[in-house]
């Protein structure tokens, strides 16, 4: 496998190739936010993951594919996460998609709501929606089972590696966030899973289980 999901704004898309799918990863803005592009390849569906800002290298990104954008989800409502959302919907078309209680705080109202145990459906795959109380109210990560190579799980802010996202503003809550990451993604996901953070390199639960104690015990 030549991709390291090592990407800078600016630089070419990392890519995963798939039997059923292809996985696209580039970095925008000065915070290196991560935006990824789903492709179904059996039907050329797409899916992207946080219109997170420079709309047209978003949608430079959405051509290096199939050309078309069907679905766009947004992980949380973060200002850094959604400031190309508007105008890459509004070029594509596309479907747009949100965590149900970080709706009302986009500036765009995504078309569907997403709640705990939702499937978004990108031709031949379906994405499992989790929520991950804790960042942010309404934040979604979606976790793919992949039949031939193991599961891929979109995680936003909410996990990355060497811990959860930030808690340390008013509103965010690190014992929520935790607990739903322990349960929901570690007490569902095995080892293998490969994880896509919405900032930074990639990680494998396997690679954070061990940690997971150490972060409880340091509230980060």
């Amino acid at each position: 496998m030549t991709y390291t999901g090592q990407v800078v704004p600016g630089g070419p898309a990392d890519v995963r190739s798939l039997r059923r799918a292809t996985i696209r990863k580039v970095a925008v803005s000065p915070m290196n936010n991560n935006v990824y592009l789903v492709t179904c390849t059996e039907t050329g569906e797409q899916l992207l993951i946080d219109a997170a800002d420079d709309a047209a290298r978003c949608l430079a990104l959405v051509q290096e594919g199939t050309g078309r954008l069907d679905h766009l989800v947004t992980t949380h409502r973060h200002s850094d996460h959604v400031r190309a959302l508007e105008d890459v919907a509004r070029a594509t078309g596309a479907t747009t998609y949100a965590g149900a209680d970080d709706a009302d705080a986009l500036p765009l109202a995504p078309d569907v709501r997403l709640r705990h145990g939702d499937v978004v459906t990108v031709g031949a795959l379906e994405l499992d929606v989790i929520h991950l109380r804790g960042h942010t109210p309404g934040s979604v990560a979606l976790s793919w089972a992949d039949p031939d190579d193991g599961t891929h799980l979109f995680t936003g802010d909410s996990l990355f590696p060497g811990g959860v996202g930030n808690t340390k503003n008013p509103g965010q809550s690190f014992d929520s966030l935790y607990r739903d990451v322990v349960e929901r993604v570690f007490g569902t996901h095995d080892d293998d899973t490969w994880f896509y953070p919405g900032h930074g390199d990639d990680s494998t639960i396997g690679a954070e289980r061990p940690h997971l104690d150490e972060w409880r015990r340091r509230g980060w």
